[in-house]
Order: structure tokens, then sequence, then C-alpha cells
């Protein structure tokens, strides 16, 4: 149990049609009677969901984020491309940046640092994702390699009061493996030391069936959601037993 003030961020990555946006009724009337008050859900769908969610969402106190952006602020040739002024003006508040899906297709820090900055000028919340991969882990490399995620991706990023940080090792997500609740301690603690006053959440597998041992660890300020986040009775699920 806790009574932590607690983010649950629902990343509904590549899935999710107008359809959908039925899964989202269930969660309004849970948010409407529950109890616990002290959470802060937030629904990032695809972008072509945004201001559906938004406009959905508009008389609750869940926010909308986005899932990633492009690093230029101002209108461009840029085929395929949005960047966050688009994000906001369709109704995002949050936007996930750091992904590892996304830097497995080539995004390194420099890149995410300035779709960080961009993002940060465009007034979104930043939701900043590091983990390090089952190789670096095996090395012993994880802080080393989470140090030079925060260190680049946060370079010239003076106000860091609206970036919430997301750990999420590579080699759990998806995979229904999630590292020991001592190690995500130990983690979080270097995170926080290495970001002042940062807000820290764990991400890769959370789901129905680990959630009572991830809200164990009491330096966890709420959970990134994948898969588990689409069912609106698995997310529910996740926030009651967060709680009780």
């Amino acid at each position: 149990m806790t009574n932590k003030y607690m983010y649950f961020v629902a990343n509904w990555k590549m899935f999710g049609n107008f359809k959908s946006l039925n899964q989202l009724d269930k969660v309004i009337t849970f948010v409407k009677k529950f109890k616990k008050n002290k959470s802060k859900l937030i629904y990032c769908p695809p972008a072509t969901l945004i201001n559906a969610v938004s406009k959905k969402l508009k008389f609750t106190t869940i926010d909308v984020g986005a899932q990633n952006c492009h690093q230029g602020l101002n209108y461009g040739a840029n085929t395929g491309q949005i960047n966050s002024y688009m994000l906001k003006d369709a109704g995002a508040k949050y936007i996930i940046l750091g992904h590892s899906e996304n830097r497995q297709l080539g995004e390194d820090n420099n890149l995410i640092n300035l779709k960080i900055r961009s993002s940060i000028k465009s007034g979104l919340k930043i939701i900043f994702c590091i983990g390090e991969t089952l190789s670096q882990k095996r090395k012993k490399n994880t802080k080393k390699i989470l140090s030079k995620q925060i260190i680049q991706g946060l370079k010239n990023v003076s106000n860091k009061r609206n970036i919430i940080i997301a750990y999420e090792p590579v080699w759990a997500i998806g995979s229904g493996l999630i590292p020991k609740e001592t190690e995500i301690f130990d983690i979080v603690s270097f995170i926080k030391n290495k970001v002042k006053g940062s807000k820290v959440l764990y991400g890769g597998s959370v789901n129905t069936n680990n959630i009572n041992l991830l809200k164990k660890i009491d330096n966890v300020d709420g959970f990134l959601i994948g898969g588990a986040s689409q069912n609106s009775n698995n997310f529910i699920d996740i926030i009651k037993k967060t709680f009780i």
C-alpha cells in the first residue's frame, strides 16, 4: 500500500483506433468514483488519436500525452513528421521522449536532447526514458549508461521541474521480466541523486501480476505502463492494487 502521489502513464505505442476510445469510458468512471485522489493518470495514444482522446477527457482529471516528436520547433519540409508544438496544439500536455524502442531506431542522446528542449519550449511536460540493455547490465555498466543518458539528454536544460524520468531497463520491456526490487530501489535512488528533485517512474513489463511487488519500492513515483494499459480493466486493476 502507498500513500504517495503516484503517476500512471499509459503508453499505447502503435495500437489503437477510434473504436479504442471506448476503453476510456471505464477509466473515466473509475477515476470519478476512486476515493484515492493522490494520483495522476496520463494517456499517451498514437498521434492520430491525441485530439480525440483530449476531447473525450476534457472534463476529467486525466491528461493526454504524445509518444515522440520531431526535434524542430518550426514548420518545415519534413514529410511525415510532427513537432512538439503541433502535438501541444492537438491537446497533448506531456510527451514521452527517449523510449528505447525509438533509441533502437537510431535516436541518440543528442537528438533526444534537441527533442526535449523543443518540447519544453512548446510547453509540454517531459517523460524522459532511460535504461540499459541486457549486455550493459551484465557488464555492470548500468549506472554508467544511465548517467550518460541523463547528462547528454538533459544538456542545456536548466529548469528540470517539468521533467519526469522513467527508468525502463531495455531487457525488461515486453519480456515479462523485471529487476529485483532492491535493484530498482538502488537505480531510482541513483537517478534522484543525479537529477535533484526529480520524479522517477518505473517501466518495463508492468502488469497486474507484478504490481504488488513493484508498489513496495517506496522511492518509485509511479509507473510507465505499455501493453497492460491498452485494456481498461488491467489498467484500473494496476491502479487499484497500487493503493491497496
